[in-house]
């Protein structure tokens, strides 16, 4: 993937004055009274922001909110304001929309360094069907464009891909810079040995990202709820753990291939299994290979945990994606809260520490080491589908450095 134009190469004579559109990504979580409940990706954002405001430039901010079917008031990026007024100490406005006349007229009324945040982009389906119509009407608004939403460069909607064609330059924001300076770097030339820690649960999302990662590392760690489809693709009873039956024998294909590359791949030796998933499920801790019927492993055990870190201490580039359990329930939060802790004691001796989005962050968030890892991926499937080697549409679509 090419080098791309960054906000950094434009200086106050180049967006003083300016409208800039910026493609964010605020789709943060709300509670039931649209509380926000986690701010990591407003405030990944905000360098850019005051950047702009700096340099004098018309702050535009555009971001969808969940997969809204039309207007949903649910969806609304109303609760932002307020958190993006006191991070940016500035009073942010709101449109009720984020195209036409009355947004026009707001657009025209932005002093020098003024914030205005647009309505959720995928109130219109035009947004995901990339609509140039659609995409013209958001880039009639500005004089240039800024996208800093790694979290949906994956996406070819409207706003990531088909306004970069109608406004230029099109350059890649702060956080868009660091995420490809991590992840694209540490791919390419990674400092070894080089370990990735792949969980969660379906294992039909991360096989590209396991076959890619396979090319890439010196030892795999496989956790969290894909691991039985590996244990019974060897032959071991899992009782009545999650298995996705149509993938053994890929994954028997992907133990031969780790085997045949030099990988280390290691699956848990123990793990903690319940009658039910459950805060108040019956558990014990058992042989990985021998879960008794009617229990369901549902997070690796203490002596997976001390092989993991004992691991993990002959590395010196880790890039983890997904828990290694069910880790909303205390019971079944062991393993990951271990794998987190264990990365941030390596990060302070020097090892470079990806976390790879989803649940992984959320994760190194409870336990509240996130600010001690190199880096905190904001895109979970942006960062899956460039590990496994894809091009991502929203970063194809900015200028070339």
């Amino acid at each position: 993937m090419a080098t791309k134009k960054s906000l950094g190469s434009l200086k106050e004579a180049d967006l003083k004055g300016k409208r800039v559109f910026v493609r964010v990504d605020l789709n943060v979580p709300l509670d039931d009274n649209c509380n926000i409940t986690d701010d990591t990706r407003i405030r990944a954002a905000v360098p850019t922001f005051k950047y702009l405001m700096g340099c004098g430039a018309k702050v535009i901010l555009a971001s969808h909110m969940g997969r809204p079917k039309g207007v949903t008031q649910k969806y609304s990026l109303k609760p932002l304001v307020l958190r993006l007024s006191e991070l940016l100490g500035v009073k942010v406005k709101m449109a009720n929309d984020c195209i036409g006349e009355e947004v026009e007229e707001m657009v025209a009324e932005l002093p020098e360094g003024g914030v205005l945040l647009l309505e959720n982009l995928r109130f219109y389906e035009e947004e995901g069907k990339n609509d140039p119509e659609f995409a013209k009407n958001l880039a009639a608004l500005a004089d240039l464009y800024v996208n800093d939403a790694f979290g949906t460069a994956h996406r070819a909607h409207a706003s990531i891909e088909g306004v970069a064609k109608y406004l230029k330059p099109a350059v890649a924001g702060f956080v868009m810079l660091k995420e490809l300076d991590y992840l694209v770097g540490a791919m390419k030339n990674p400092k070894r040995p080089f370990t990735a820690i792949v969980g969660g649960w379906k294992v039909s999302s991360k096989i590209g990202v396991i076959e890619s990662l396979l090319e890439k590392v010196d030892i795999l760690l496989l956790g969290g709820g894909m691991t039985y489809t590996f244990l019974k693709a060897q032959g071991c009873s899992v009782g009545s753990s999650y298995v996705a039956e149509d993938k053994l024998d890929l994954a028997t294909s992907l133990l031969e291939k780790a085997k045949s590359k030099g990988v280390a791949l290691l699956l848990p030796s123990d793990v903690v299994v319940a009658d039910k998933s459950a805060s108040d499920a019956d558990s014990k801790v058992v042989p990985a290979s021998a879960i008794p019927d009617g229990w369901m492993g549902l997070d690796i055990g203490p002596d997976s945990i001390k092989l993991f870190c004992e691991t993990l201490d002959t590395t010196k580039t880790v890039f983890w994606n997904g828990p290694m359990g069910v880790f909303v329930f205390e019971k079944f939060a062991a393993g990951t809260e271990a794998i987190a802790k264990k990365l941030a004691e390596l990060s302070g001796k020097g090892v470079t520490t990806i976390i790879g989005g989803g649940n992984s962050v959320a994760a190194v968030e409870k336990v509240g080491l996130a600010d001690k890892m190199s880096h905190i991926s904001t895109g979970g499937g942006a960062s899956l589908e460039l590990l496994e080697g894809k091009q991502l549409p929203g970063v194809l679509a900015l200028d070339d450095a």
